[in-house]
């Protein structure tokens, strides 16, 4: 399996496709699942989580893993490792409304933005390190490019969900030439970090 390159020297962060990944997410997770169906939002690939688990996750990052480890990591640098971070501690959320849930998400991912902006962090602030509990030694720009990326491998996951309740009725066209998106590996397992 090809893996991406990571040796490469990554540019100060957060830069303008990670702010604009972090902003954009909300309107474009609104603007896929608005609208859907609500046996699309409570469908479960086997192993996967349904639409509304996956937004329900979402938030919970946004209340207990981004921003608080931005700011343990600027409070203790690497003497103290993160909390771990339970994915699937959800309480009642995935219960909620789609609507609500969509809500939640804008109003804590915009909270969360004016927090990022209000610490007005510099490439000395983005250089600092910290302590992952797993994975070592970590940079804040590392951490914060991390939350981008997590956004985009989530809307990965809410399209490949989508696509895969609609795979019967495509026919002959549920082909790996055609259709892509529903022969692609499953998403890993998920867990803590």
């Amino acid at each position: 399996m090809l893996m991406p390159d990571s040796s490469a020297e990554p540019p100060h962060m957060p830069d303008d496709d990670v702010v604009a990944i972090l902003t954009g997410t909300p309107a474009l997770l609104h603007a896929m699942l608005d609208t859907a169906a609500s046996d699309a939002i409570d469908h479960r690939a086997p192993g996967a989580w349904s639409v509304r688990e996956v937004l329900a996750h979402l938030i919970l990052g946004e209340r207990n893993d981004w921003i608080p480890r931005v700011r343990h990591l600027l409070a203790h640098g690497e003497t103290r490792p993160f909390v771990p971070f339970v994915r699937e501690d959800w309480g009642g959320l995935p219960q909620a409304e789609l609507a609500t849930l969509l809500a939640t998400f804008a109003a804590e991912r915009q909270a969360n933005l004016a927090t990022l902006r209000a610490l007005a962090l510099g490439p000395a602030e983005l250089a600092r390190t910290g302590r992952h509990p797993k994975l070592g030694r970590v940079t804040l720009g590392e951490l914060l490019t991390t939350w981008a990326v997590h956004d985009l491998t989530h809307v990965d996951q809410l399209v490949r969900l989508r696509a895969q309740r609609l795979a019967a009725a495509t026919g002959p066209w549920n082909h790996p030439e055609y259709l892509g998106v529903l022969w692609r590996d499953k998403p890993a397992a998920h867990g803590s970090s």
